[in-house]
């Protein structure tokens, strides 16, 4: 993350301190500061140039994520860097993607 998103972030921390509030009001008490910045930064501003956007836009944009957006990215991005097979080893790897024998 380049050091301008580290100063915005300091100086977006009221807002999003703000929407983490909301989020553990809602019942989402694991949110945190940095999940909810890496939210707009991945996702809501990822096709405009921060450094350009206004201090007012930043603030806004955090303030309008909604609960529902929030959740919907979080489960994408777990589901992308999650490993089903971590426990399997190789040998019943394997078996699970050999194609099946059809007996006779």
């Amino acid at each position: 993350m380049p050091r301008e998103f580290g100063r915005l972030f300091t100086h977006m921390l009221p807002a999003i301190e703000s929407k983490k509030t909301e989020f553990h009001l809602y019942g989402y008490t694991t949110v945190t500061e940095e999940d909810i910045w890496t939210f707009c930064v991945k996702k809501k501003w990822r096709k405009k140039n921060i450094e350009e956007m206004g201090m007012h836009e930043i603030a806004d944009g955090i303030l309008k994520i909604t609960s529902a957006e929030f959740m919907t990215f979080t489960q994408i991005e777990e589901q992308r860097s999650s490993n089903w097979f971590s426990d399997l080893n190789s040998e019943e790897l394997q078996i699970l993607l050999s194609p099946r024998q059809i007996e006779k």
